[in-house]
C-alpha cells in the first residue's frame, strides 16, 4: 500500500520506531519531518511510503526513486542519509489537537497503529513526537493501552480536572 506521508524514525531501546506523518498536501509534514531530524530522528520516506505488514507489525519504505531525499521548501529537494525501512510504531496527523486526547488508533492493511494529531509547525512538536514515541509507541504501547483498558487514564495536571 502506498500513502502519501512522511516516515521518520528515533532509536528507542535499541530499535528504530517509527512514525508516520500524514495531512494533506502543504500542511507541514516535510517541515515536521526535517525539524525531527535535526533534533535525532532519521528519515525513512519523505512525501510517499510504501507500507506492510509482517509478522503482525506494519513497516515502511520509500518507494526507491525517492529514497534519501526530502523536500525542503524554500531550498529543492536535498539528499538526506535515509534508513532503509522502519516499523511503524506511531502515526501521527498534522492537524489541531485536544489537550488530553482519548487514545486513538488508525488502521493500515489490517494492523492498528496509535494515533494523535499534531499542529506541525508548532515550534514543540519534533519534541511532542519523541515524548508520543515513547508513551503510545511500540516500548511503552502495552503499559499505556493496559492502564487505559482498565480505566486508569492518566490524568492531566495543573489546573485541570
Amino acid at each position: 500500500m502506498n500513502l502519501h506521508a512522511g516516515l521518520i524514525a528515533a532509536r528507542l531501546g535499541g530499535r528504530w520506531r517509527g512514525v508516520l506523518i500524514e495531512g494533506p498536501s502543504g500542511a507541514g509534514k516535510s517541515d515536521l519531518a526535517l525539524r525531527a531530524l535535526a533534533c535525532g530522528f532519521r528519515l525513512v520516506a519523505d512525501d510517499r511510503v510504501e507500507v506492510w505488514p509482517c509478522e503482525g507489525a506494519l513497516y515502511g519504505r520509500a518507494p526507491g526513486p525517492l529514497a534519501g531525499l526530502i523536500e525542503v521548501r524554500g531550498v529543492g529537494v536535498c539528499p538526506e542519509p535515509p534508513l532503509p525501512f522502519c516499523r511503524i510504531a506511531l502515526a501521527v496527523r498534522c492537524a489541531q489537537h485536544e489537550r488530553m486526547p482519548e487514545p486513538a488508533f488508525n488502521d493500515y492493511v489490517g494492523l492498528s497503529v496509535p494515533a494523535l494529531s499534531l499542529p506541525a509547525l508548532e515550534p514543540s512538536a519534533p519534541a511532542k513526537l519523541l515524548r508520543a514515541l515513547q508513551h503510545l509507541g511500540a516500548l511503552a504501547e502495552g503499559a499505556y493501552q493496559g492502564a487505559h483498558a482498565a480505566g486508569l487514564s492518566p490524568r492531566p495536571g495543573g489546573d485541570s480536572r
